[in-house]
């Protein structure tokens, strides 16, 4: 900060006819005016920053010369040469060589809580960082026009009813569609007049496998006074009561429970196609192979018509897939952890197989390749994850 020096009102006229004091006043008007400006352009770049979307997806800082690696801590966009392929191909080939025997393997599908219950109790809430980033990705999180939505499920009636009604010009495709929908929000009518956690909320979430809520807290803190809810659970109850603890948990907008995504039979608090949203962040790839598309199925069915699935998790050739040691491989590009815990590298068509078949439609189906940097160890490794969104289409067929 500037000091300024303090002129008396009181000055003699002949002194503040003088040319020195009329410089100096200008100088102290030109302080003035260059200081404003400063503060001004600070305060509209930090407003823009927050409020803006990047203007790529994923990321929009570009390694153009390969010296400049190490002046950032990631690098997006990048791509791979024939030469990073082959090494990567090659060292998951070496590390999937051996694969753990059949006879010790169902333990860690069968005792999954166990290992990551044991996880939790050893790291609390320290291990992961809150993604700061999941706005900026996923925009869907939060309604279009919060302030134009009617609350609950009667005001998303009437809306929809209107809508249907303030046409009187429309084909018989269009006409039939229409009417599928009206129906299907009277078949379920019934089951919101249960009453359930969030079901006065206009706009509801669900993300499966919270953990301790590092994206929790992000939505949590955004969705407050827009008539949002979020639901979040997970199958640890040492990660719901760490997450519950949290001074940030707030019970009016979120709700916080225990449960298996696995179960078949398993029940959640609130009716089928009531969500506006579902989040799996690194969650899929914990699972074995076999049960993913159960689990997606059945939390398709929780979407509404027009409802959307927000996936993020580890793609095929990531540095955490090269780094396993020979030994802890499972199956095809499904590893076991020191800890117990397991993951699962995807590609991109195994993506859009698992949303396509749960009935979903393909909005964003991205491979998201990276380069992140340790500039302390002078250490650079090629990161690769899978951002993907998929929609529930409104039905077509006959009702």
């Amino acid at each position: 900060m500037f000091s300024i020096p303090f002129i008396s009102p009181r000055l003699p006229r002949e002194i503040r006819n003088t040319s020195d004091y009329k410089a100096q006043m200008h100088q102290f008007r030109s302080l003035c005016l260059a200081t404003l400006e400063k503060v001004f352009r600070r305060v509209s770049t930090r407003l823009k920053s927050t409020e803006r979307r990047p203007s790529a997806p994923l990321g929009s800082r570009i390694l153009t010369n390969p010296d400049d690696i190490f002046k950032h801590n990631m690098w997006d966009h990048v791509q791979w040469t024939e030469a990073d392929k082959d090494n990567a191909q090659v060292k998951a080939a070496k590390n999937s060589k051996v694969h753990i025997p059949l006879g010790e393997q169902g333990k860690f599908d069968t005792e999954a809580r166990h290992y990551w219950e044991r996880f939790y109790e050893l790291h609390k809430g320290k291990f992961f960082k809150d993604r700061k980033w999941l706005l900026l990705e996923f925009p869907e999180l939060l309604p279009s026009d919060s302030k134009s939505q009617d609350s609950g499920f009667d005001g998303e009636k009437n809306a929809r009813r209107q809508e249907l009604h303030s046409h009187t010009h429309f084909d018989s495709s269009s006409n039939h569609r229409r009417l599928c929908q009206d129906a299907q929000l009277e078949t379920n009518e019934a089951a919101l007049r249960v009453s359930y956690p969030g079901q006065h909320s206009s706009f509801r979430i669900l993300e499966v496998g919270c953990g301790v809520g590092n994206s929790v807290f992000p939505i949590v803190n955004n969705i407050r006074e827009n008539g949002a809810f979020l639901y979040c659970c997970d199958f640890s109850p040492c990660a719901i009561q760490l997450l519950k603890s949290h001074p940030d948990f707030d019970h009016s907008v979120c709700h916080a429970f225990v449960h298996d995504v696995c179960e078949e039979e398993g029940s959640l608090p609130f009716p089928p196609q009531s969500l506006d949203v579902i989040l799996a962040v690194f969650v899929l790839s914990s699972i074995h192979p076999d049960r993913m598309q159960g689990v997606v199925s059945r939390l398709a069915s929780y979407l509404k018509f027009g409802g959307i699935f927000l996936f993020r998790d580890y793609g095929r050739y990531d540095f955490s897939q090269l780094r396993f040691k020979k030994g802890r491989c499972l199956s095809d590009n499904f590893y076991v952890r020191g800890d117990g815990t397991c993951a699962y590298f995807f590609t991109k068509d195994e993506v859009h197989g698992l949303f396509s078949n749960a009935g979903l439609e393909e909005v964003q189906n991205l491979e998201d390749r990276r380069i992140q940097v340790n500039r302390g160890k002078k250490v650079s490794m090629h990161r690769v994850w899978m951002q993907s969104k998929y929609r529930k289409s409104h039905p077509l067929s006959p009702c």
